[in-house]
């Protein structure tokens, strides 16, 4: 073994688990105390400062400079009794990571010292620099100036000593330039017109929430390995590498054993998010080898969000303490299973009733339907638009392969709700009832009680899946904002539930009984949004030739699945709605053309340099110690007898001198069609350049270097291997 590379792996293997402090408190003495909550601020506010800030938060409105005067006195007190020396606007540019800048409590006190301070003018609003940050032309580089809002519904925190205040980014202009500010808009949108549907079946429903309970699938890997591999250093997956003997054919590792130094980190990490409010409940081996998953109780959709981007900044920090790195790309290691963030999504009214919960009445089925319905033809209207809305250069390896939904959206619901869906297409009504009662299944075995079945079961392999009282959109990339796939979603349900009201109040201004008016609307969108349901294999190919018979959008190639958000469909209807102006939208997808192409951009130079610089030349030290074997064994074997002798070095020769001959002949034609690419101007052209000329030949690189891996002599290979990275012990 190379000493590199048997220094990092032993160093690896040896390693134990982090010990963890555990609190002596339960979690609930500690849960949220790094939060500034209700009960904080109902400890450290004045009481008139409380009521005030509670009721703008629920009722959704703009609060006086008086009172956030008021409020930012008492956080400032609340967070330097709690360690806290610096605050910061905490917010999500177009990144998909966060983004902060700190300042210290500090200001003149006019004698030459100094005092703390913190006003409601810094709480509510600061000025972070714009300039620097992907904006897709919206700002030019000398325009610096853009403006952080706080955001009243998300509670500030403390993390390292620093005050941290969810806020929205916008620009000078007033366009936003984060992800916060249209998820806003979106949740506000469907809050209104879902609202409005809800009245029908209950008139005293003032709001509907949305809410999302999100699960983060990431690998970790040994720190040491991971400095060992500079594709993972540089671009968050292997970029080469032959797959493991062993991987996840066995099935063992799922829901397996935590390894010991796993579940220390996890122990640890929980504890941290706790005392930050975050609810982590689950926990689990995943699929793949050294593959997890976390996931939290469900929150409503703005705070989860926010809770997502904290958790994931908070693995990195922990991982560390414990000696790993976290990966969050989507598909680090090829031949296994990669790693997404299923969003599980459902609206509630304030009055307790979840839409999306089947009920035991006709009444409440009509409003499950109604709302179901209503979701079916979201999803069918916009399907290619919530496809883009998760589709990005890591996820693009994700999706399709057999692990993943495919990069085609459809619905699967569920033979119960099927049943239902059919029988009020047909005019008839008896199936509306008993749809929440679950049947029993007895196993004969005393010692085991009745196992209850839910009315439907759960498809792996629908993208956006009805899983009982929630729709799970499952292709969700494990890297991503959440909110990407939330603004789509929100929105699109919420400008559908408009044109649905809108076409009841017609019929009902026209004559027709409101109960009447609904069912008939809900039939004729059934028969509208029918192709979008599917409850069969995704994975298939047969699945995917019938997608294309039913008109659904069935793009592979993530530059041109971008185009949806232009499309005059989607611009219409986040206009309509209120979540993106046209020039948002160009922006945004500005953005996303060229994070594709920079993405893929530094992958081409990294697997170019190991190529290069690390493979061939082992390669050919190896092909030559090969070659000077061959000649001493000919000396001693002459004739024939030594051609017999030297026959299976001379074709291990061969295949190597023809592999590094393509990896040779593919860098320089991958470095080329890069130049070639650079010199187009406009980022959506670039961008599927890159991807029809730069991502072939890094594939067909990729191919014959894993082929050499099998054939150079192990001590020589550079790399940690995958049955070194995906095995932690």
């Amino acid at each position: 073994m190379s000493s590199l590379r048997f220094k990092v792996v032993e160093e690896a293997f040896d390693r134990k688990a982090v010990p963890v402090k555990t609190p002596a408190e339960r979690p609930e003495e500690y849960y949220g105390k790094a939060v500034f909550g209700r009960s904080t601020m109902f400890r450290y506010l004045p009481r008139d400062t409380y009521d005030a800030l509670i009721r703008a938060i629920e009722d959704k409105t703009p609060i006086s400079r008086d009172l956030a005067d008021s409020v930012a006195e008492g956080m400032k007190r609340w967070a330097i009794d709690n360690g806290a020396r610096h605050y910061t606007h905490w917010f999500h540019p177009l990144t998909d990571g966060t983004a902060e800048k700190h300042d210290a409590f500090v200001e003149h006190d006019g004698k030459g010292g100094v005092v703390e301070e913190f006003s409601g003018k810094l709480l509510v609003q600061q000025e972070p620099d714009a300039s620097s940050f992907p904006n897709g032309g919206i700002r030019n580089t000398f325009e610096a100036r853009g403006y952080s809002a706080w955001d009243i519904s998300s509670p500030a925190f403390i993390v390292d000593g620093t005050l941290c205040i969810p806020t929205i980014f916008i620009s000078y202009t007033g366009e936003s330039l984060d992800y916060k500010t249209p998820l806003l808009r979106a949740l506000n949108a469907v809050d209104v017109a879902a609202t409005k549907v809800a009245r029908y079946f209950d008139p005293e429903v003032k709001h509907v929430k949305s809410y999302l309970g999100w699960e983060q699938e990431y690998f970790l890997v040994d720190e040491a390995l991971y400095a060992a591999r500079p594709d993972l250093v540089m671009t968050g997956r292997t970029l080469m590498g032959h797959e493991s003997a062993k991987n996840q054919q066995l099935e063992d590792h799922y829901f397996g054993a935590i390894p010991s130094r796993v579940e220390a980190f996890m122990l640890d990490l929980e504890i941290e998010a706790h005392k930050l409010g975050i609810p982590l409940k689950t926990r689990h081996n995943e699929v793949a080898p050294n593959q997890f998953e976390f996931a939290p109780i469900y929150e409503e959709t703005n705070l989860a969000n926010d809770h997502n981007l904290l958790v994931m900044s908070l693995m990195d920090e922990v991982a560390r303490r414990h000696h790993f790195h976290v990966l969050f790309h989507e598909k680090p290691f090829a031949g296994i299973n990669g790693s997404g963030k299923h969003n599980n999504w459902s609206l509630g009214t304030d009055r307790g009733a979840m839409l999306f919960a089947p009920g035991k009445s006709p009444a409440d089925n009509l409003q499950f339907l109604t709302f179901t319905v209503n979701v079916m033809a979201a999803v069918h209207t916009h399907n290619a638009l919530l496809k883009a809305s998760i589709m990005s250069a890591t996820n693009s390896h994700r999706l399709g392969a057999n692990e993943a939904p495919p990069a085609i959206i459809s619905i699967f619901t569920g033979k119960a709700v099927e049943r239902a869906l059919a029988a009020l297409a047909s005019s008839t009504t008896e199936e509306l009832s008993g749809l929440a009662t679950k049947e029993g299944i007895s196993l004969g075995l005393n010692q085991i009680p009745e196992i209850l079945v839910d009315n439907t079961d759960r498809n792996r392999t629908s993208p956006f899946a009805f899983t009982g009282n929630r729709f799970e959109f499952r292709a969700v990339g494990s890297s991503a904002n959440c909110a990407s796939a939330m603004i789509a979603l929100n929105a699109a349900v919420a400008d559908q539930l408009e044109l649905f009201h809108a076409a009841v109040e017609r019929r009902v201004a026209d004559g027709a009984d409101r109960h009447d008016a609904i069912i008939d609307e809900l039939r004729s969108l059934i028969g509208q949004c029918e192709t979008i349901q599917f409850n069969g294999n995704g994975y298939s190919d047969e699945w995917k030739a019938e997608a294309a018979r039913r008109g659904l959008d069935c793009e592979t190639s993530a530059p041109k699945i971008f185009d949806a958000y232009l499309s005059e469909q989607s611009i219409e209807m986040f206009g309509r709605t209120g979540v993106f102006s046209k020039v948002e939208l160009e922006a945004r997808n500005e953005v996303k053309w060229e994070m594709y192409t920079k993405k893929v951009q530094i992958e081409a130079r990294v697997l170019g340099d190991l190529a290069i610089n690390h493979v061939v030349p082992v390669a050919t030290r190896y092909q030559s110690m090969l070659v000077d074997n061959v000649v001493k064994l000919k000396s001693l074997f002459p004739g024939v007898k030594g051609a017999k002798v030297v026959a299976h070095d001379l074709e291990t020769i061969e295949k190597m001198s023809a592999h590094m001959d393509i990896i040779k002949t593919e860098v320089d034609a991958m470095v080329e069609a890069r130049k070639r690419a650079n010199r187009i101007d406009d980022q959506r052209e670039r961008a599927i350049a890159y991807h029809d000329t730069v991502v072939p030949s890094m594939e067909t690189i990729r191919r014959h270097i894993d082929k050499l891996e099998l054939m150079v002599d192990n001590e020589m290979w550079p790399l940690p291997k995958y049955r070194e990275l995906l095995f932690i012990r």
